[in-house]
C-alpha cells in the first residue's frame, strides 16, 4: 500500500506520466469492440425481462424434494412459457413465469400442484398484470432519460459543453456495456437492475467529475504559456487522479462482488444478482470510461479549436527549437570549442634578440 501511495504521490506531481491520452485511438477502439459485442448481445439474445416488465405470476411452493430442473419442466408444460425456478432457504421453490396470462394462473397453480403431488393450498400465487410493467418499464425509461438530461445540464453549466458531451458518451457506454453483459449472461432485469444501473451511473459521474475539475483548474490560461498543449494537461489531471479512482473503484467493487459471487453464486441467493451485476460491471466499465474516454474525448474536442490549435503550434515549434538548439550543442560538445587554438605542428618562429640585433656589421666607430 506504501507502494501505491508513493506511485500516486509521483504521478500527481507529475514525476512520472502515463500517456493516456495519447495511446487513446488504442481505448476508442477497444471500447468499440467492447460495445458491438454488447450490442450483438441485445440484438441476438435480448434481455430476460422479469414480472414486473412483462407482466406474469410468481408461484412460491413449501418445502418440496422437487429439483429445480424439473421445477422448470412442470412450469413450462403446465403454463407454456419459461419459468425461472429458484431455490429458497426455507427448502420450498419460487417459480417464475413471465408474460403468462394472469387469468390462466389458476390452472397453471393447479397443474404445477399435480405435476409436484403437492397440496394446491401450499402453492401461493404472485400475480402482476401487463398493464403494470407497461407502467414500471415507462417509468424506468423515463427516470433514465431525465437523469441524462440533467447530468448534460449541470456539466455544461458547472464546466462546458464539451465536457458535458463527453460524461454523456461515457454514460451511454457504461449502459451499453452493461445491459449487453446482462442479455449475454441471462440474469432477470428487475427494478433493482434499474437502480443498479442508475446508482452505477452516478458512481461513473463521479470519477469524471473529479478529473474534469482537474483539468479546468489547470487550464485557465493555457494560451498565455508555450510549454503544454490541452491534450499535455488533459493526460497530467489523468495521472494526478488516477490513484485516487483506482482506490475508490476497488474499495467499492469488493462488497459488490461479494453480494455477486458469494451470495448470489456460492449462497445461491438469486435474488442478489439482478442489482449485484449491474454494480459490478457498471461500476468496472464506469471507471475505465472516466479514464480511457471522457478526459481524452474532451482533449479531441478542445484541439478543434482555433485558439487550441494555434497553442498546438507555438508549443510544437518551441519544442522543436528546443530540441534543435540541444542537438546543436550536442553537436559542438563532440567537436571541442570554437574558439580553441589550433594545436601547432612543427617548428615555431622565435623573434630576433635584441642582443643580436648588432651582429653582422662592421666593427669600428659608430657613425
Amino acid at each position: 500500500m506504501s507502494k501505491l501511495g508513493n506511485l500516486g504521490a509521483r504521478l500527481h506531481r507529475g514525476e512520472i506520466s502515463y500517456d493516456f491520452v495519447g495511446k487513446r485511438k488504442i481505448w476508442y477502439g477497444v471500447s468499440i469492440l467492447i460495445t458491438i459485442t454488447a450490442i450483438l448481445g441485445l440484438a441476438v439474445r435480448g434481455l430476460n425481462m422479469g414480472i414486473d416488465f412483462q407482466g406474469g405470476a410468481v408461484f412460491t411452493t413449501s418445502k418440496t424434494s422437487i429439483s429445480v430442473a424439473q421445477a422448470e419442466s412442470y412450469a413450462k408444460e403446465a403454463s407454456g412459457h419459461d419459468a425461472v425456478v429458484q431455490k429458497l432457504g426455507t427448502g420450498g421453490l419460487r417459480i417464475q413465469i413471465a408474460g403468462m396470462d394472469t387469468a390462466k394462473s389458476d390452472t397453471t397453480k393447479a397443474a404445477l400442484a399435480k405435476d409436484m403431488k403437492m397440496d394446491p393450498e401450499s402453492i401461493a400465487a404472485d400475480l402482476v398484470g401487463p398493464s403494470w410493467g407497461d407502467e414500471i418499464a415507462n417509468k424506468a425509461w423515463e427516470g433514465l432519460a431525465i437523469f441524462m438530461v440533467l447530468v448534460v445540464v449541470y456539466l455544461a453549466i458547472a464546466f462546458e459543453w464539451r465536457m458535458a458531451v463527453a460524461a454523456l458518451v461515457a454514460l451511454i457506454h457504461d449502459i451499453t456495456i452493461t445491459t449487453g453483459i446482462y442479455a449475454l449472461v441471462g440474469f432477470e432485469v428487475t427494478p433493482g437492475t434499474v437502480i443498479g444501473l442508475l446508482t452505477i451511473l452516478g458512481y461513473s459521474l463521479y470519477d469524471t467529475v473529479v478529473v474534469f475539475d482537474s483539468l479546468k483548474e489547470q487550464t485557465k490560461d493555457i494560451t498565455k504559456q508555450t510549454r503544454f498543449t490541452y491534450s499535455d494537461i488533459a493526460n497530467q489531471s489523468i495521472n494526478g487522479t488516477l490513484v485516487r479512482s483506482i482506490n475508490t473503484t476497488v474499495v467499492a467493487l469488493l462488497p459488490v462482488a461479494g453480494l455477486l459471487f458469494i451470495g448470489g453464486g456460492f449462497l445461491g441467493a438469486g435474488t442478489l444478482n439482478d442489482i449485484s451485476l449491474s454494480l459490478f460491471v457498471g461500476l468496472a466499465a464506469g471507471a475505465y470510461s472516466s479514464i480511457f474516454i471522457a478526459t481524452p474525448l474532451v482533449a479531441d474536442l478542445k484541439e478543434a479549436e482555433p485558439q487550441m490549435k494555434a497553442l498546438r503550434k507555438r508549443v510544437l515549434a518551441k519544442r522543436a527549437q528546443a530540441a534543435a538548439e540541444d542537438e546543436l550543442a550536442d553537436t559542438r560538445g563532440d567537436e571541442g570549442p570554437e574558439d580553441a587554438t589550433p594545436a601547432v605542428v612543427g617548428p615555431r618562429n622565435q623573434p630576433a634578440s635584441r642582443t643580436n640585433r648588432g651582429r653582422g656589421r662592421p666593427s669600428g666607430k659608430r657613425r
